[in-house]
């Protein structure tokens, strides 16, 4: 059973605190959206996991608090700038097989058919919104524990976007966390089981998103808007 637990968490940068006193424990078996203004930390908070940022606290995937034990369990949205633009995507995809002894070849072959990828294109030719669909692709091929999509859909055109995220659920396996990103409250909140809030440099909120609905009788959207207007209550 995945899990990710972050206990006393703490982070800064250039002498400036990001963030502070973050605590959060997630299950497997959920899709949680990480939510906050650009600048609350929310980039911030996704390296540390995977541990490409250093802080102070501890964080533990599956139990293992290690960084390079962490890292065999994580999947995290890769920008892919060190790879040549020449690069053909067939063979962006045989390096990731050869990296990462989870990469399921054949849900990225399932996956490049149902973003309409095309293998032989190569990176440098891509708009941005395909180079955001390959590395989807190349994230929710693997067979990780936890999923991080730190802004997966900024450069998708809404359609494809809604498909995609319509979609997500098929793509993350049973027993994992999925934590994303993104700007587009409205349009992930269907499939989201749990959200945290980041503000005031650290978690102001964690908590299902059927509740939110059950227990304000609004919409997830209108509930994370009134979460900076003062007109919910942010409970932890």
């Amino acid at each position: 059973m995945a899990t990710l637990t972050l206990k006393n968490v703490a982070y800064k940068h250039n002498q400036r605190q990001i963030l502070q006193d973050v605590q959060l424990v997630l299950s497997a078996g959920k899709i949680v959206g990480l939510l906050g203004e650009n600048g609350a930390g929310k980039t911030t908070l996704m390296r540390l996991i995977m541990g490409t940022a250093k802080g102070r606290g501890e964080i533990r995937v599956n139990g293992e608090a290690g960084v390079v034990a962490r890292k065999q369990h994580i999947s995290f949205t890769d920008h892919l700038s060190g790879f040549s633009t020449g690069m053909k995507l067939e063979q962006i995809a045989k390096f990731y097989a050869s990296v990462y002894p989870d990469f399921d070849t054949t849900r990225y072959q399932e996956m490049v058919a149902f973003l309409e990828l095309d293998a032989q294109q190569k990176l440098g030719e891509l708009s941005k919104g395909t180079r955001e669909k390959l590395i989807i692709a190349l994230t929710l091929s693997r067979q990780a524990a936890v999923y991080l999509l730190d802004e997966p859909f900024s450069g998708i055109d809404s359609m494809s976007r809604k498909k995609i995220i319509n979609s997500i659920i098929k793509w993350t396996p049973d027993e994992a966390i999925l934590l994303i990103s993104d700007h587009y409250v409205s349009e992930i909140a269907p499939i989201l089981d749990e959200i945290v809030v980041v503000k005031d440099q650290t978690i102001t909120l964690h908590q299902a998103t059927d509740e939110i609905r059950d227990r304000y009788g609004i919409e997830l959207e209108d509930y994370y808007e009134q979460l900076y207007t003062g007109g919910a209550t942010d409970d932890k």
